[in-house]
């Protein structure tokens, strides 16, 4: 199901290229700085991709492929490339009739409820988001690809957060069926054990983001200490919501473009270079409140409107991360959040 262009209204504010009006307080001149400047990485990085993937059904991963990821995917090819990469089209392709046949089946009053709350509380401030009577709307969409996925996954059902990431996804696919498989992927192999109702992972992500401070920023780590910050308060809707309604809109895509390809380590890598890119401010921050507002006031530093300087700190800033050494601190942390 494809989806034509919203009739839905909002305020009077300027709304960006994917339906998200702007604050009051949006910083008009930082952001028309940036873009000018971007505009130019975009046109380049589209020339690059065109062979890639103009007149192609799919994609094969290479490094290339990933170097290209890493880079940026165009937003033209973003649906095609996030299909692949992650696996939902060839899961997809293997079982053509699953996302009809679990819209056809009953979903518990419980669950559904759940959802339908949680629907209404997804991207308000978005025009596609903004009207549940709106026939182009994505309000209707969102709630067929939540009840598919709690179907499918009757061990996570619905859980908080997933409603941002299937909204998100749906803004860029713009089409239902494949939203479900990209998210199902998403939950099922990408980030297995990141959706369930205990939120075991989650909270373990959270003890491990404190682990790779202690590692890669110890006097940082040792500070947070002394002040009694608990990283069980820090970073837990970045996690959640894979940094959708965190970080801007734009920051968040490029995020995904390489969370697609290469899995969870990214998004360990971003929450890493927050740190990196506020440690002054943050070892500034005497006592636990004035430590929390730094913290909070991280994802609205001007550092992530630039994507594409953001998305080259994330990997050139944060240093070697071996998978094998991440593994064994997740290990850890999961055995520390079961036994507390």
């Amino acid at each position: 199901m494809a989806f034509k262009t919203s009739t839905g209204k909002l305020g009077h504010g300027k709304l960006d290229p994917y339906g998200f009006e702007r604050s009051e307080d949006f910083d008009e001149k930082t952001y028309e700085e940036f873009m000018s400047r971007y505009f130019l990485v975009l046109a380049r990085r589209a020339a690059r991709w065109r062979p890639l993937v103009v007149g192609k059904d799919t994609v094969i991963k290479s490094l290339k492929l990933k170097r290209f990821c890493r880079k940026g995917i165009p937003s033209e090819h973003r649906p095609l490339v996030w299909m692949e990469v992650s696996g939902a089209a060839e899961r997809m392709r293997d079982e053509p009739g699953l996302y009809k046949q679990l819209r056809s089946q009953y979903l518990d009053s419980s669950i559904t409820e759940s959802i339908m709350l949680d629907i209404n509380r997804t991207f308000p401030e978005n025009i596609y988001f903004a009207n549940e009577r709106d026939p182009a709307g994505l309000q209707r969409p969102l709630k067929h690809v939540l009840m598919a996925f709690a179907l499918n996954n009757p061990h996570v059902g619905y859980c908080q957060g997933l409603n941002f990431v299937a909204g998100l996804i749906l803004l860029i696919l713009r089409n239902e069926e494949k939203a479900f498989w990209l998210l199902d992927t998403l939950a099922r192999h990408i980030l297995p054990d990141y959706y369930t109702t205990d939120m075991i992972a989650i909270k373990a992500e959270q003890e491990l983001c404190g682990e790779l401070i202690k590692w890669k920023l110890p006097d940082l780590y040792e500070h947070f200490n002394k002040a009694g910050v608990s990283w069980a308060l820090i970073a837990m809707k970045w996690f959640i919501c894979l940094y959708a309604d965190v970080l801007p809109v734009e920051t968040v895509l490029r995020i995904w473009d390489c969370l697609f390809y290469e899995g969870w380590k990214i998004l360990l890598r971003v929450a890493l270079v927050l740190f990196v890119k506020n440690k002054a401010k943050l070892m500034a921050a005497s006592d636990f409140s004035s430590i929390i507002d730094v913290v909070k006031g991280m994802v609205n530093d001007p550092v992530v409107v630039n994507c594409h300087t953001f998305m080259q700190s994330i990997f050139k800033d944060t240093g070697s991360m071996p998978r094998a050494k991440l593994h064994k601190l997740r290990e850890e942390c999961i055995r520390h959040v079961l036994a507390s």
